[in-house]
């Protein structure tokens, strides 16, 4: 292209050139009205046209060879984990650092993460011993098994994935690699799980309190509450945790309370002051759920969720988390105490101390390095804590 440019200009360049020569010996008739100032002019004209078209071109050449360039070189988010740092345990459990995986089965089980079932079924552990009337039989033994399913694997199960697929888009940026941002299970198939899941949670809720003799449903409509808070909890237009406040608190007290209230309702009475002292630790689980947001903090951001390590920055979200875990548990030593009951405050205010320490060791140093490892660490000692509290009710 830009031979042709000169080529063409030449021949113009030339022309005028002999135009001026036969001007000047007046041999030639054929311009008798061009001076030399004239053709000057024009030559002139014509190089700076030949000089500028050359450096248009050849910023168009620039241009287009950087977009080349650009296209083959731009960054996309990597659709599986690093080689070799995947673990089929965490796989499994639905936690960081998976291993990729194409069997769809395994990948469903993922999606449901159950390293997250643990409290669910703790919480029914807990309602069904702050009932009293919990006992060693067969059938008591079984009720509380389906309560568990029902809590864990089934609405659990669906809260995670409801949340995942709502989730896709800050996960495409956080961690690219998850089931759905990375293609391994298809829409369709998603959705089907968070239906097979929702239904099959309140088919058994149903169940159970037909089982326990209800004349009111208690625990379907507990697991009907708690379906719809996970669903505003993640999905628009209300999407709760945006705000990273309520979302932590409704999330605290999904972990929390709800599994109590119905562990609690299918073996005794679910009574005002059991609701309200569950709703209180629930502000323990809002401490828990802030654990979790700080992975989470360049998606948040990106995408507008005010989650409180956005909100605050890392430095004071991490001390309001640990703040309303210990605060919380402390409290309630305090309702205990205060309630006759010394010896259970004790045991749950020595079970705070190891808290403290592995918060000191591990969270507050790096919230985001070591959030596993401190809530592996110190969140034994929280569940044993809501287990002595539920005894204690219990008396």
């Amino acid at each position: 292209m830009e031979g042709l440019i000169r080529w063409e200009y030449g021949i113009h360049l030339v022309h005028l050139v002999l135009r001026g020569v036969l001007c000047q010996t007046g041999s030639g008739p054929i311009y008798p009205t061009h001076s030399a100032a004239s053709l000057l002019s024009e030559m002139a004209i014509v190089v700076g046209t030949v000089s500028s078209m050359r450096l248009s071109y050849r910023q168009r050449l620039t241009v287009r060879a950087a977009e080349i360039e650009t296209n083959k070189v731009k960054p996309q988010a990597p659709d599986k984990a690093p080689a070799g740092n995947g673990s089929s345990i965490n796989q499994l459990l639905g936690i960081k650092g998976a291993a990729q995986e194409t069997n769809k089965w395994k990948i469903r089980l993922q999606l449901t993460k159950p390293v997250t079932w643990a409290p669910l079924i703790w919480g029914v552990v807990c309602g069904a011993a702050a009932s009293g009337n919990f006992h060693w039989n067969l059938e008591d033994v079984s009720k509380s098994i389906v309560c568990m399913i029902m809590s864990a694997p089934c609405l659990t199960g669906y809260t995670q994935t409801i949340n995942d697929w709502y989730d896709r888009e800050i996960d495409a940026i956080n961690e690219p690699y998850r089931p759905i941002p990375s293609g391994a299970i298809s829409e369709s198939e998603v959705i089907t799980q968070i239906w097979v899941l929702l239904l099959g949670g309140l088919g058994l809720a149903g169940l159970l309190d037909v089982w326990a003799g209800h004349n009111f449903p208690v625990v379907f409509y507990l697991a009907l509450g708690g379906s719809l808070l996970s669903y505003i909890y993640s999905a628009p237009p209300l999407k709760l945790k945006q705000n990273g406040w309520i979302g932590n608190f409704a999330l605290g007290a999904s972990y929390i309370s709800l599994p109590w209230w119905a562990g609690q309702a299918l073996f005794g009475t679910l009574t005002p002051d059991i609701i309200v002292l569950t709703l209180l630790y629930s502000i323990a689980g809002l401490g828990i759920a802030i654990v979790n947001d700080f992975k989470s903090i360049e998606g948040d951001r990106v995408l507008g969720l005010q989650s409180l390590p956005v909100a605050f920055g890392v430095d004071t979200a991490k001390w309001i988390c640990v703040g309303a875990i210990d605060i919380t548990q402390i409290s309630v030593a305090g309702y205990l105490l205060g309630s006759g009951k010394s010896y259970y405050a004790l045991a749950l205010l020595a079970l705070v101390i190891p808290q403290v320490v592995f918060q000191f060791q591990y969270f507050l140093k790096d919230p985001i390095k070591y959030d596993v490892k401190y809530q592996a660490s110190a969140q034994p000692f929280l569940v044993l804590g809501l287990l002595v509290t539920a005894l204690a009710t219990s008396h």
